[in-house]
């Protein structure tokens, strides 16, 4: 059988993976860069959500 919670966790961590390579990417200024990541770090779920409705974009 296949642990759902797993594969959900996998899905999230690389999400947050993607987000934080493409902030750090971004034009942004450092502290705004900074802001991002912390916020991805600390509410991976809704902090992935914000940052792909709001946040920096890379190149």
């Amino acid at each position: 059988m296949i642990e759902y919670a797993g594969i959900g966790g996998l899905i999230v961590l690389l999400l947050s993976i993607w987000a934080i390579v493409s902030i750090v990417g971004s034009n942004a200024s450092t502290g705004k860069k900074v802001i991002w990541v912390v916020f991805v770090l600390m509410l991976p779920i809704f902090g992935f959500i914000c940052w792909l409705l709001f946040g920096p974009r890379a190149r």
